[in-house]
């Protein structure tokens, strides 16, 4: 397949089911080779549908090529592995997607952060310090090539606050992280953003909002104002292809800013709103606006 990511490869992590499925995708159908990670290996392991290899499969379909890896991003061992495998089979890396968290079941309880468990602390292993280890990785083989883009996949949390104090933390964490990873990767020509999130239906979010109606009424799960997985993925597509990305580098988007940027829509047509008014501004801006 031709398409604007033809003989790129990229790494999208986190990548079984939800957000990392639909990025994958999205890059896929642009022609990428996409490096599908993530824990789940078996139908009926995880409470929700989705593995790396039927991921893999749909990006083969849509004409780029998916290869799947069962990476748990906890591990760093693994990690290693992963991009050893890439720079083997490839020779290069075009894209990293830092897309892997891990939720907790009760993140959209109400309970304040006493009341929930440390095992919460489970997002900083599996959502920051999981970020830093693969840009490590991602990072020793783009400089050299002097071009690349990192990707980290944040949202509006990052300054207003969303569901509970680790949730918050992690995400402002990953945004700085993006800006100053920017700062040093200037001289290599590679470029590294944030991305944020609005409302995104995914098959947890489905769940949840199913279960829960009075979510719907919130700003943070309205429907009416949500994307598909797949949106932030034909955002990515076009930054990856943009040439003048550089520009971009070291900045926090709005996703939905971004789209309209680019002339992006929804699987569906439809124009992502942004909620710059309702829920806040990004802190960083792009390194070459300082």
């Amino acid at each position: 397949m031709t398409g604007s990511l033809s003989g790129k490869v990229a790494v999208v992590t986190g990548a079984s089911r939800g957000i990392g499925k639909g990025i994958a995708l999205a890059l896929a159908a642009e022609g990428a080779t996409v490096y599908v990670t993530g824990r789940t290996v078996m139908q009926d392991s995880y409470p929700l549908p989705g593995t790396v290899g039927e991921t893999a499969e749909q990006c083969t379909s849509r004409g780029g090529q998916g290869i799947a890896v069962a990476v748990d991003h906890a591990d760093d061992a693994q990690v290693a592995a992963l991009f050893e495998q890439v720079r083997r089979e490839q020779g290069w890396l075009d894209i990293l997607v830092n897309n892997a968290f891990a939720l907790p079941e009760d993140l959209t309880e109400p309970q304040p952060f006493w009341e929930k468990p440390l095992s919460n602390l489970d997002m900083f292993e599996v959502g920051v310090r999981s970020n830093f280890v693969a840009a490590w990785h991602a990072a020793q083989i783009m400089a050299p090539q002097k071009s690349g883009l990192i990707v980290a996949i944040s949202g509006y949390v990052g300054v207003t606050y969303t569901y509970g104090v680790v949730f918050g933390t992690c995400k402002s964490a990953v945004d700085r992280m993006a800006r100053d990873m920017a700062v040093e990767l200037q001289p290599y020509n590679v470029a590294s953003l944030s991305l944020w999130q609005g409302l995104t239906f995914t098959e947890r979010a489905n769940r949840n909002i199913a279960l829960n109606p009075a979510m719907q009424a919130s700003i943070v799960t309205n429907p009416l104002i949500g994307c598909s997985p797949e949106h932030p993925g034909r955002v990515i597509a076009a930054l990856a292809a943009d040439p003048e990305i550089m520009k971009r580098s070291g900045g926090t988007f709005i996703t939905a800013e971004a789209a309209q940027d680019y002339g992006i829509t929804d699987v569906d047509g439809k124009v992502i709103p942004s909620l710059r008014d309702q829920r806040g501004s990004p802190i960083w801006r792009p390194i070459g606006e300082a």
